[in-house]
């Protein structure tokens, strides 16, 4: 009976995360925008470093609000409804955009510190990161309306919005922040101006929540335990664009690279906020022993990875009209050694953070899948350096 119980969690979780992970395909369509318009990441030399930033800042909002979400639609503190929700809901949402913005600004500074010594940045260099990073996450605010309507939609058919809603919103959240990202640089070639009021509008509609809600519990934890995160997730994610610009003039990666970081990332997020949700539901004892009572789930994630890094590899030579047997065999091998480093050190971190954080009486998931996606778009970064060390 235990055996047909495990196999049938296993079957599950996997069906649900390959259904979830197929939306990694629209990552290629990021990366091929990337390519498509790599004249424009070339404007200013802290463009390329700073997109892996852009993209893990929104992938580390959008996490937090998916994992605070599903935990919160199985506990019942939310309703999957837009309208007359609950006073948890409405404090999530207003933390969310004042996180965007200190996101934003905490990215930006140590992005900063990073071209001062890695990436050949000038003084008045340091404004154009600022706006533009600014700018480009306020355009990224229309994605948290998506990550509601996701989570809503799978919790009402049956599907666990743990497994579903963010791997879907990584891979939607890294097309469109790609898309506002090259908006936003295009638009400061004609007017710094319109891109530093949007800025602005989005600094005055913090104070106004802040002002707002500085006495609402719900509110300040968010924020207090969110902005740790934060911090770390600053620096990791400016060493994967350093790493980032190491790799150059392999256009198939640049193609692949946020198929692959999202999936990563999915790897991470399915085993975390499962975790995370057994964990508050009692199901799942908070030690590191109990790793092996989550198995099912851990290699059903991982399982589902290296199929869509299979298809990822044909895709990506596809496009690029490079492929042929022995180019896909190749790219492939590079692309599977990559998974196999970077989605095992991801597994460990996610439930690692998931165990630790509810050890200390902290909400796991203000933790884990913001730390989990940024540092798995770092892990996978490496491990495709790595990668093409030993493989060519």
């Amino acid at each position: 009976m235990t055996n047909s119980k495990n196999s049938q969690a296993f079957s599950k979780t996997f069906r649900e995360a390959l259904m979830a992970y197929s939306f990694d395909f629209g990552g290629i369509l990021a990366g091929f925008f990337v390519a498509y318009y790599f004249n424009i990441f070339q404007l200013y030399p802290w463009t390329i470093a700073v997109y892996p930033a852009i993209l893990s800042a929104r992938g580390m909002i959008s996490g937090l609000f998916s994992g605070r979400l599903g935990t919160a639609l199985h506990l019942g503190t939310i309703y999957p409804k837009f309208f007359g929700n609950t006073k948890t809901f409405y404090a999530l949402f207003d933390a969310v955009i004042v996180i965007t913005l200190e996101t934003s600004i905490v990215m930006s500074g140590v992005s900063m510190l990073f071209g001062s010594f890695f990436w050949e940045v000038s003084p008045t260099g340091f404004f154009d990161i600022f706006a533009v990073v600014v700018s480009t996450m306020t355009f990224g605010l229309v994605l948290s309306f998506f990550t509601m309507g996701v989570g809503f939609t799978t919790f009402k058919k049956g599907l666990d919005p743990d497994v579903i809603q963010y791997p879907v919103m990584s891979t939607v959240a890294d097309i469109f922040i790609t898309l506002c990202y090259i908006f936003t640089l295009s638009l400061y070639t004609v007017s710094k101006y319109a891109v530093v009021l949007v800025a602005l509008f989005h600094i005055c509609l913090s104070f106004y929540i802040v002002i707002r809600d500085f006495r609402k519990n719900e509110f300040v934890k968010t924020i207090k335990e969110s902005f740790a995160t934060l911090v770390i997730v600053a620096f990791i994610v400016n060493i994967t664009g350093t790493v980032l610009n190491r790799i150059e003039g392999r256009k198939e990666i640049y193609t692949v690279y946020p198929a692959l970081i999202d999936t990563v990332g999915d790897v991470g997020s399915v085993v975390g906020s499962t975790a995370t949700t057994k964990l508050a539901l009692g199901l799942l004892k908070p030690s590191f022993s109990s790793l092996r009572d989550h198995s099912k789930q851990i290699f059903a994630a991982w399982a589902a990875s290296l199929i869509m890094f299979l298809l990822f590899s044909a895709l990506s030579l596809s496009v690029n009209n490079m492929f042929s047997f022995s180019t896909f065999l190749n790219f492939t091998a590079l692309l599977l050694t990559a998974n196999l480093f970077a989605a095992a050190a991801i597994i460990l971190i996610s439930y690692a953070v998931a165990i630790l954080t509810f050890q200390k009486g902290l909400d796991p998931d203000n933790f884990v899948i913001p730390i989990e996606s940024s540092i798995a778009d770092s892990i996978t970064t490496i491990a495709l350096l790595a990668a093409l060390f030993l493989i060519g």
